[in-house]
């Protein structure tokens, strides 16, 4: 039993060395785990049923906003690259290619579909009755350009979803950009009780083929921000290139506006880094596929008694996800430290004595704190407490993140904090030229968002001393 305990702990600390304990708590929490196919992972049933919350959760707000779920195919020819240059050229270093040609046609596994989407909205789209075409995809996507594997942040394959809208003004466009954007900030500090900032992406940051991309970023534990999701205005760029266009009210005839957002498997990623601690992953109520698990505590003579109350409670708790661990051969204690590894919120502990005392004993993943709670109080405290855990989750992470926000006003202060790895405020010129220079002097910051909200009394940027056009968060990222 005590070889089994062994193997059960972490064996390195999160503030000793960031990356190999991140790993150890994916691995050991069983989330997941490298394949061994070089730069893939597989997901575990755990990591998966995160995912599944996830896409539950978000699903059912799109719809409230009329998007529609499809699929469409996994090969994309190589002539529809060609059509968007811009966007052909952001991609093709990360394009797998199948060997094999079909009637001399290339074909490219999805690093990103819009492609082989829009030649589809080529065809439905004709009139303004057509419009607004609003789409999501849930799937798998390949970029190839990966050089070091990192579980659920940077894998070759990973799956996301993917939504593409249609038109027939860019002031709807922009505004439904926007509200994506504002679900996916919900879905972050909500679901996940991960705080962000949101804002939009620099000229050199956005994405290839947009007009605007706007984003959701966070600050992870060691002081690098991680992108959790993206919403792009891609103007007209993609109707004209795929020969989308619509017959208005006036009978002229017009291209549409696009837009496209979408977030990936790396918010499990976020999830690990942020609240998990020494003993294990820590699991945010919402989003934990098992919220309680009650441990029986009997010896041979009451084991039968414990059970059949352990079962009551059970039964009790089905507005839970409530799992009971009744296997034999394993302590109770061994049981604490797997469960309390795999970061279910809550533990109910129930023996012979609490079964006297009309009680079990409640503890709380998020902090350890222990407290006996009558049988009859219990649905009670454990819908409080849930609650408790949920917003203390959240609250610590945000006075991290705003603890770690800091305003630069001169460049020997900007290097200061960017090696301190702060979020650093900024102003800035917007120049591409100027971003380069930046990033290699503080070897690898890059720009994160420029907050949405102008800011009124615009300084010189913080590397070239020319007219900062706007303030802009930057910070070393995953």
């Amino acid at each position: 039993m005590a070889q089994k305990e062994e193997k059960l702990g972490i064996n390195v600390k999160k503030e000793e060395d960031f990356s190999e304990w991140y790993n150890e708590i994916i691995i050991k929490s069983e989330l997941g785990e490298h394949s061994t196919i070089k730069g893939f992972m597989v997901i575990r049933p755990s990591g998966y049923a995160i995912w599944e919350k996830i896409q539950n959760y978000f699903d059912k707000q799109i719809k409230k906003l009329g998007v529609k779920n499809a699929y469409f195919p996994l090969l994309i020819p190589d002539f529809f690259f060609k059509k968007e240059a811009e966007h052909a050229r952001g991609f093709s270093p990360e394009l797998a290619w199948i060997s094999e040609k079909e009637e001399g046609v290339r074909y490219a596994v999805r690093p990103t579909s819009e492609t082989i989407m829009y030649d589809s909205y080529s065809k439905w789209i004709r009139s303004w009755r057509d419009l607004p075409l609003r789409i999501n995809q849930w799937c798998n996507v390949l970029r190839w350009e990966v050089k070091q594997t990192k579980l659920f942040l940077r894998t070759r394959e990973f799956l996301w979803q993917e939504g593409h809208c249609v038109y027939e003004t860019e002031k709807e466009c922009d505004k439904e950009a926007l509200i994506y954007l504002d679900e996916y900030k919900k879905l972050c500090e909500n679901l996940l009780a991960i705080p962000v900032l949101i804002g939009k992406k620099t000229e050199k940051e956005k994405f290839a083929g947009a007009k605007t991309t706007y984003t959701v970023e966070a600050l992870m534990p060691d002081g690098k921000a991680l992108q959790m999701g993206t919403s792009h205005n891609l103007g007209q760029n993609f109707a004209k290139a795929f020969n989308i266009k619509f017959l208005g009210k006036d009978e002229k005839e017009y291209y549409p506006w696009q837009n496209s957002w979408g977030f990936s498997t790396r918010l499990i990623g976020a999830l690990v880094m942020v609240h998990s601690d020494n003993n294990g992953l820590v699991l945010p109520p919402k989003i934990a596929p098992i919220q309680i698990i009650i441990i029986p505590i009997y010896k041979t003579e009451n084991k039968e008694k414990v059970l059949k109350k352990a079962n009551e409670i059970k039964n009790k708790l089905k507005t839970y996800s409530v799992e009971l661990d009744d296997r034999d051969g394993y302590t109770p204690g061994w049981k604490f430290n797997e469960w309390e590894l795999k970061g279910i919120p809550l533990r109910i502990e129930i023996g012979p004595k609490d079964i006297e005392k009309n009680q079990v004993i409640l503890v709380r993943r998020d902090n350890n704190k222990k407290e006996p709670v009558k049988t009859a109080q219990l649905d009670k405290k454990i819908k409080e407490t849930l609650e408790d855990i949920q917003n203390n989750l959240f609250e610590k992470a945000k006075k991290f993140l705003d603890s770690n926000i800091v305003e630069a006003k001169d460049w020997n202060e900007f290097l200061k904090q960017i090696k301190n790895r702060k979020f650093v405020k900024a102003f800035f010129c917007g120049n591409v030229e100027c971003e380069d220079y930046i990033k290699d002097k503080t070897e690898g910051a890059t720009s994160r968002l420029i907050p949405l909200e102008e800011h009124k009394n615009p300084n010189k940027c913080i590397h070239c001393g020319k007219e900062g056009k706007y303030m802009v968060y930057f910070a070393k990222a995953y």
